[in-house]
């Protein structure tokens, strides 16, 4: 890998509104004992230099995860992108990569595999992608981005845009295939959560 770990800050994305799991603060749902958010911050930190976590509710039960947790600078939950701002205004090193906090099982390779990508292409964003049915499916929350487009971001959210498909294809972006579909299940309802919680037969 072109990039040295401590380069990039990771940021585990909790600032949703649960709204699929009936409002609850997804990143805090218990999931082996332990909080999803938690599980998602540990699997990403030895993978990265420093870490933090985006959450708009409940600050003071993600503050005791041990990281800088930074709210959304927008109101009314914008999305995920409004996330990567927040960590990008916070972001100390050249690069940052995000992971929800509902998929506690990505690649413990993730962050070399997307770094490697983005050096090789020249890129700006590397993203994580899927085979499903045959079909490269594109996994945007798992992204390894320069630091250096915060004021892209800045400008494309003020103009009241929100999807980060959008934003990212107005970027240098290459897709990185992952063979195992099933490292990225997200937990988005309490049915998939149990479902993440069962092993497989």
């Amino acid at each position: 890998m072109n990039i040295a770990t401590q380069d990039i800050t990771g940021l585990v994305l909790a600032g949703g509104r649960g709204t699929r799991m009936g409002g609850a603060d997804k990143g805090l749902q218990n999931h082996h004992g332990m909080p999803l958010a938690l599980h998602a911050l540990l699997r990403l930190q030895p993978q990265v230099g420093g870490s933090m976590i985006n959450a708009n509710r409940n600050l003071a039960a993600y503050e005791s995860m041990g990281v800088p947790v930074w709210p959304d600078p927008l109101a009314d939950y914008p999305g995920p992108l409004a996330g990567l701002l927040a960590g990008l205004e916070h972001c100390e090193t050249p690069y940052m990569v995000t992971v929800p906090c509902d998929t506690p099982n990505f690649p413990a390779d993730l962050v070399r595999r997307l770094a490697g990508a983005l050096v090789d292409q020249d890129a700006e964003i590397a993203m994580a992608a899927t085979l499903e049915d045959g079909q490269l499916r594109t996994q945007p929350v798992f992204c390894l981005l320069r630091a250096g487009l915060l004021e892209s971001l800045v400008a494309y959210l003020h103009a009241g845009e929100r999807k980060i498909d959008r934003w990212t294809a107005r970027h240098r972006c290459v897709e990185v295939p992952f063979d195992d579909a099933t490292a990225f299940f997200n937990a988005n309802t309490v049915a998939e959560l149990q479902q993440l919680q069962t092993p497989a037969r």
